[in-house]
């Protein structure tokens, strides 16, 4: 029986790469509105603020889709806690958003990582090679950013983000969804109340209170607005299309993607926020780019990977699909 990591040969079309490339942009300008919202809500408070209102309607009006829930847990967990926890906390304690844009695309090097450990897929010496050029960039950022605690910290966070994302990542894989919006809604229930309990131990119902009580602000209706495009551009849209690209092809080629949104994520922050980087931050985010963006070339552009005859359970087991007559042959 073939597995699914023999799925379209590791290879995207050009019409999956233009869809990860418009997710990208819709993720660098999120940065934006979550620094926005930041400047009204309480970065826990604001992750569950977040996830609890696509929860609601996807508890009451959305069917479960045809999934194992524990996918939808892991997804949640990791997509949706983790990588939101550390990255609206590094955020609220200095991380700059652009930075931060870059940063956590840590999770293209960790999902691959990941990939290979669970998934058994397959990375080419030069991919790898082109990951460790990644992590090395990565590595003068963090270095640049040493210069004091109250900078490191949000730099660990944001990296901890990124580790939550590819976890992320590695169960939305798994879970072989045909329904990415339902997958997308319905993963968005996991973390509220976590969130919920965490705000009120650590940031406490004043804090809180206040955020809701002042909405009619200058800076509470931009607040809403960062929130609402977080909401339904990011999370509603971007994140479906994330799910729908990562359910039919392999997580190593599809999250190097992820590494555009810096670039729109750097660029924007510089031309609405005033957001400048040092002359080693710059040179470590080209690092980071040129090893990512390579490392998912080289796996686009790599031999097509043989399918293995591997026993497997008939809940990871995933059909090999057609190819669609609509889907151009090139690829990125």
């Amino acid at each position: 029986m073939l597995t699914v990591s023999a799925q379209n040969n590791g290879v995207m079309s050009f019409k999956h790469c233009l869809l990860a490339a418009s997710v990208a942009v819709m993720w660098g300008l999120n940065f934006l509105a979550i620094d926005l919202s930041l400047d009204q809500f309480p970065p826990f408070f604001l992750v569950a603020l977040r996830f609890a209102v696509l929860a609601l309607p996807a508890l009451l009006f959305i069917p479960k889709p045809d999934v194992k829930f524990r996918w939808i847990v892991g997804y949640g967990l990791g997509f949706g806690l983790l990588q939101f926890l550390f990255l609206y906390w590094a955020m609220a304690a200095g991380m700059p958003a652009g930075l931060a844009s870059l940063v956590l695309q840590a999770s293209g090097p960790f999902t691959v990582l990941l990939g290979m450990t669970f998934l058994r897929e397959r990375v080419r010496g030069s991919q790898m090679a082109f990951l460790i050029v990644a992590m090395a960039g990565l590595g003068v950022v963090g270095w640049q950013r040493l210069d004091s605690s109250a900078s490191f910290l949000p730099f660990l966070l944001t990296l901890a983000g990124g580790l939550g994302w590819a976890i992320g990542n590695i169960c939305n894989r798994q879970a072989h969804s045909v329904e990415p919006v339902k997958f997308t809604m319905w993963m968005s229930v996991i973390p509220p109340v976590p969130m919920l309990i965490l705000s009120l131990f650590v940031e406490g119902p004043s804090t809180i209170g206040h955020s809701l009580t002042t909405l009619l602000t200058p800076t509470g209706w931009l607040g809403i607005a960062g929130l609402v495009y977080t909401v339904v551009i990011a999370t509603i849209l971007g994140s479906g299309i994330w799910s729908w690209l990562m359910s039919r092809n392999p997580a190593g080629v599809v999250a190097p993607f992820s590494m555009l949104v810096p670039i729109v994520g750097m660029s924007a922050a510089w031309f609405f926020l005033g957001e400048t980087v040092s002359f080693g931050e710059l040179c470590g985010a080209a690092l980071v780019i040129i090893g990512v963006l390579g490392a998912g070339m080289r796996a686009a552009k790599g031999p097509k990977i043989l399918a293995e005859v591997v026993p497997a359970d008939a809940e990871d087991v995933a059909d090999v699909d057609e190819p669609s007559p609509d889907v151009p042959a090139g690829t990125c």
